[in-house]
């Protein structure tokens, strides 16, 4: 399980390719509810990263509104949205706390660099889901959290692929 977001209005979503990463069938639900079943039409394994492509969507989608992370800055406002251990939506509030970070997963296998780290709340479940400025606009797409326990969960730092490779990924200008 995990989160996405709605990059064209025409259902493309880009969510973490360990999200996917091995299902036999992929649903995505949407704001108002609609459930649709989603293919993987594109894939960048070096940031993580899937984008789907949703069978059926709502007749009112709206992409979400994409800004440069170029000019971000450690202290500004961040909100992280998703579905925290299933639970949501979910949107949790902090800040950037580090630029150009480095991020290896859990089992060690993929290193991720140039990335955000910000300290808003993350669990499993908010991967793949949209880090957002204080505007409301994506900077980010949330994929991992630092957690140097055997449990993961979240101690207040987490890590966001730039929306411009997450964009990239899926062929479209990000803004």
């Amino acid at each position: 399980m995990g989160t996405g977001v709605v990059i064209v209005d025409k259902g493309v979503i880009l969510t973490n390719l360990h999200v996917v990463a091995g299902a036999s069938r992929i649903t995505v639900v949407f704001a108002d509810g609609l459930e649709s079943e989603a293919t993987v039409i594109g894939v960048r394994p070096e940031n993580d990263l899937a984008v789907l492509q949703a069978r059926t969507i709502p007749d009112d989608l709206v992409a979400a509104a994409m800004r440069s992370s170029a000019d971000l800055a450690v202290g500004d406002m961040v909100v992280a949205v998703g579905f925290p251990f299933g639970i949501g939506p979910s949107a949790s509030s902090g800040v950037v706390s580090g630029l150009k970070r480095e991020y290896q997963s859990p089992e060690g296998k993929q290193t991720i660099g140039n990335l955000i780290q910000f300290d808003a709340a993350a669990n499993p479940g908010n991967s793949g889901g949209p880090l957002v400025t204080a505007e409301g606009e994506v900077v980010g797409i949330v994929t991992g959290i630092l957690s140097p326990g055997s449990q993961r969960v979240f101690i207040g730092i987490g890590f966001a692929v730039p929306i411009e490779s997450a964009a990239s990924a899926a062929g479209v200008p990000p803004f």
